[in-house]
């Protein structure tokens, strides 16, 4: 555990915030770079489901989603913590709270919608930047969970295995909640590795032929299984159980994500309805 990356004066710079900044701009570099590829061949690295994206309109929705993505984050973190804050309003605007990472699923959600409506609005199909955006997205999480590691938040539970992890800095204990020596499953390598994989299938998936559509559903089907696997390693609170534990309510979002990337996927396949004018 590395929290804080180096501090110059009153100036602290965390190693998490780094490492998500880092994980953005690869995802937001990727993806123009996939879309102007796309927008030079008719096809490229993004497939024909990338022709005629602009890439500049690319970078610009990134842009907006990262945005917004910060925004739902934030949001969901306090609806799942929202017993304590209603009791303390003010905590919801404390450094501590802006320092938290938020609730991915939260985010993913957010960006989503903002990227179906930017797509309305410029009379762009969403389809074809969902596609575009899947692999970056995967690269993106894959570093910015690297940083959740250095930072000690989104914990795992405490374990005997032989990779387990004891967290031992007690400015992260302070503003995350670690527990301090204690071995834990290190979920956030584990989720790391995974979207690492996820990324080099989309990738692989992005340089054959296929649908309109079936990289991101590919994506929600990749992610929805890591989330909901890492989830049974996880042991940081505010997760919102169910079911007397058996599962957490990422685990039921996780499952609905599956089941959109797989009606999204069979959507696409050659004589269903809708399939083609998925690759036009």
């Amino acid at each position: 555990m590395h929290p804080v990356l180096f501090q110059i004066g009153s100036v602290t710079v965390h190693s998490y915030g780094v490492l998500v900044a880092a994980g953005v701009l690869l995802g937001l570099w990727l993806a123009r770079r996939q879309a102007a590829a796309a927008h030079s061949s008719g096809a490229g690295p993004a497939g024909a489901s990338g022709a005629g994206l602009d890439p500049d309109r690319v970078w610009n929705l990134g842009i907006y989603m990262v945005l917004a993505a910060l925004v739902g984050a934030k949001l969901w973190y306090v609806a799942s913590y929202w017993s304590y804050y209603r009791a303390n309003p003010r905590e919801i605007f404390t450094l501590s709270t802006l320092q938290s990472a938020g609730v991915f699923y939260g985010g993913l959600v957010t960006a989503i919608v903002v990227a179906v409506l930017y797509a309305r609005h410029a009379k762009l199909r969403f389809l074809p930047l969902a596609d575009v955006y899947a692999a970056p997205l995967a690269l993106g999480h894959a570093v910015g969970r690297l940083g959740c590691f250095f930072a000690g938040c989104c914990w795992g539970k405490p374990t005997s295995v032989a990779w387990a992890v004891a967290f031992t800095d007690s400015y992260a204990a302070q503003v995350v909640g670690v527990p301090l020596g204690v071995p834990l499953h290190p979920t956030q390598l584990y989720e790391a590795a995974a979207e690492f994989v996820n990324f080099g299938i989309l990738i692989w998936l992005g340089r054959g032929p296929r649908a309109v559509g079936q990289l991101f559903a590919a994506y929600a089907m990749l992610y929805g299984v890591t989330r909901g696997l890492t989830e049974f390693f996880r042991g940081d609170p505010g997760r919102t159980m169910l079911f007397g534990g058996a599962v957490s309510l990422m685990q039921l979002v996780s499952v609905a994500l599956i089941g959109l990337g797989a009606w999204l996927w069979w959507r696409a396949q050659p004589g269903r309805q809708g399939s083609k004018e998925a690759k036009r």
